[in-house]
């Protein structure tokens, strides 16, 4: 597992969120993370083909990519080590240690080729990270430019509720502030401008009433 120089404050930050939550995240979360499962679906990988996930977490999404694509090659970074930790635990024990690579390094700034020898990927995805990440707006042009031709960039992430009751909306950003979630409005403007620049088509999908955002940004 390689590493990358890392922005102290937030990586300490996330470091302290999930030194213990870590172990109670993947039984949590499956409540309220929705899409997940549907991003991995359509990720349609080509057969042999890389994918990369910024933000991977305890690994619980490059797991499922695993079983959904057995021929894939997979990478995953993320800025806590202590997320790290968990996911290569869950690579060694779901048996794909040998085709799963992780590296820790900064979402919005990262060098493929220095952290897994890897210019570029088939795929790349982001789900629910970008609401935790400070400056994500970088990560979205980051991920577009880690793309090979013909690749894709998934995420998917908190909406902002636009059909759900207003009361629902205010429990659920209280609650989100609490782990340093933000969802993030301009969403769908920024993956436009920054699809538009990478020269990518974008596909844009509200689920559940606009709890949560699904985006591909075709290249």
């Amino acid at each position: 597992m390689s590493t990358q120089e890392l922005p102290a404050n937030h990586a300490e930050l996330m470091d302290g969120v999930y030194r213990w939550q870590r172990h109670i995240y993947d039984l949590t979360r499956k409540y309220y993370l929705l899409g997940r499962d549907r991003l991995i679906a359509g990720l349609d990988v080509p057969a042999g083909g890389s994918v990369l996930e910024l933000g991977c977490g305890t690994g619980r999404n490059l797991v499922l990519t695993a079983r959904h694509y057995p021929d894939a090659r997979l990478y995953g970074l993320d800025i806590s080590a202590e997320m790290l930790d968990s996911a290569q635990a869950a690579i060694v024990r779901d048996g794909i240690a040998g085709r799963a690579v992780l590296a820790r390094a900064d979402a919005t700034d990262f060098d493929p080729q220095a952290l897994f020898g890897v210019a570029h990927f088939d795929r790349v995805f982001v789900s629910y990270s970008l609401s935790m990440i400070p400056s994500w707006e970088k990560t979205v042009a980051a991920g577009l430019a880690a793309l090979a031709p013909g690749g894709s960039l998934h995420v998917v992430d908190f909406g902002q509720q636009e059909k759900l009751p207003g009361w629902f909306r205010s429990l659920l950003q209280a609650w989100l502030r609490k782990f340093h979630v933000s969802p993030r409005e301009s969403l769908h403007e920024v993956l436009e401008s920054e699809s538009a620049k990478a020269g990518a088509s974008l596909s844009f999908e509200r689920l559940y009433r606009g709890y949560a955002w699904l985006a591909i940004a075709r290249r």
